[in-house]
């Protein structure tokens, strides 16, 4: 299951697809809504048309629209999921509240918001994951969390995935009977349409490898931490920035 997948351009389109090349069916979540206060706007199509790539992929598939700011959505996620596809044995966490705003006029009511929906949702969804796991599949579980480390002028949302990191690794111990794998990736700053050209041009400049990060290179990470030979890795937060932050 890959949450947050409300657009073609986004990261988790692009995980789920991957995904299902790789052979797995994958269920999707997405909140349209969202897209109503962001720049780009609501794609209400989008969700379909991600689910017809992974069908064509040969995946099962479905998408199930997810308001994470109430703390009945997870369970409802989980129960119509495992209805359509049965159990879930990959947890891909990509959802995320991300509106820009620091320090001196961060609102209450936003920074609530993000808490809500980068943490709290996350540690729900977890919650459920691992307390459905089917016993069948204990030793290939997978939880992937996607984070960021921006928090100048991004505060709410930053430091929400701070917290969403400690979270997932202490899944890597404390759902050790699972003998699950955790980890958490951090893309650096790709462009999903809300980089300014001053923005693309600067991170550009300063990535070593001389480009920027694409969705299908935060996806390959996903893909290998997911697959048998990904089952080593455990507790760790990743870097898949080109080597930006170095």
């Amino acid at each position: 299951m890959v949450t947050g997948v409300g657009r073609t351009v986004g990261l988790g389109a692009a995980i789920a697809l991957r995904l299902a090349e790789d052979g797995w069916d994958v269920a999707t979540t997405h909140w349209t809504p969202y897209d109503d206060r962001m720049p780009w706007g609501r794609h209400e199509q989008d969700p379909q048309t991600v689910a017809a790539g992974l069908a064509e992929r040969g995946a099962r598939t479905v998408a199930v629209p997810a308001d994470l700011t109430d703390v009945r959505s997870p369970a409802a996620v989980l129960d119509a999921v495992t209805a359509a596809l049965g159990p879930v044995t990959a947890l891909v966490l990509s959802h995320a509240e991300s509106v820009d705003s620091g320090l001196l006029d961060t609102t209450v009511e936003s920074f609530d918001r993000h808490y809500q929906v980068n943490v709290r949702a996350s540690w729900l969804l977890v919650k459920e994951y691992a307390e459905r796991f089917p016993a069948s599949a204990i030793g290939t579980g997978r939880i992937v969390a996607l984070t960021s480390d921006h928090v100048v002028q991004n505060l709410p949302y930053g430091s929400s995935k701070g917290a969403l990191d400690r979270l997932v690794v202490a899944a890597a111990r404390e759902l050790a009977h699972l003998r699950l794998t955790a980890n958490v990736v951090n893309p650096g700053p790709v462009d999903t349409g809300w980089m300014t050209d001053e923005l693309r041009a600067r991170i550009l400049a300063e990535t070593p490898l001389g480009r920027g990060g694409t969705p299908r290179d935060t996806a390959a990470l996903v893909s290998f931490l997911c697959s048998p030979d990904g089952g080593w890795v455990n507790g760790q937060v990743l870097y898949s920035d080109g080597g930006l932050h170095v």
